[in-house]
């Protein structure tokens, strides 16, 4: 591993305790191509733009883990992430569920050729990346996710049309919706706000899931 390789053990560790934490079941090799993405997403990050973040410890925390905190609270189905950037959640969720097919969305050209190589190299046969803005597409999926979109109602109007008739949208958020943007939402909305514990990360985590009335 290329930019991780001296921190490895330490990653390694940390990751580990992570997964234990938050009750997954991620087999040794799972945990592996965790790595291998964040050490994927750190060398290539000055050629496609990918993160801020460079320190490999703060990535995976931040990055990694922070997606991995999501996956135990995610309904089955075909996904869709909508703005996916580096292929966050999208990325992180088709390496712990092999079984869910994930669509990574991104009009950032870049961003999806990056998705595309790291899929191909860490063998991800069910990670679907495609180059476009959500206005243009028109598949519907079980799941629909997003991570630090805008604003919820916003996420709410976009995503609701790609979303089959059973299927649920998921935002993971920082801080927890103010209630009047929650109050416009509840008429045709069932919605749970959930608090999340991210190992590691002293800030604040939520997974906002809407069921439609």
């Amino acid at each position: 591993m290329v930019k991780i390789g001296p921190a490895l053990p330490e990653l390694s560790k940390l990751l580990t305790q992570a997964i234990d934490e938050l009750g997954l079941q991620l087999s040794l090799a799972q945990q592996r191509t965790l790595l291998l993405y964040l050490d994927k997403l750190l060398m290539w990050t000055k050629a496609y733009n990918l993160t801020a973040i460079t320190q490999p410890k703060e990535a995976l925390i931040k990055h990694v883990i922070d997606c991995l905190a999501v996956v135990p609270h995610l309904p089955a189905g075909s996904l869709l992430d909508i703005g996916t950037g580096a292929g966050l959640p999208a990325v992180i969720i088709a390496i712990c569920q092999p079984e869910r097919q994930c669509t990574a969305l991104d009009s950032n050209q870049k961003k999806i050729r990056f998705i595309k190589q790291i899929a191909s190299e860490l063998d991800l046969p069910n990670v679907n990346p495609i180059a476009s803005r959500i206005e243009a597409h028109t598949e519907q999926y079980d799941v629909v996710t997003s991570r630090a979109f805008a604003s919820l109602s916003d996420f709410v109007a976009l995503a609701t049309p790609r979303m089959l008739p059973q299927g649920s949208l998921q935002a993971m958020k920082g801080l927890a919706p103010a209630a009047d943007e929650l109050a416009q939402l509840s008429e045709h909305w069932q919605i749970e706000v959930k608090t999340l514990k991210v190992p590691r990360l002293n800030e604040s985590r939520h997974l906002v899931a809407l069921l439609p009335k």
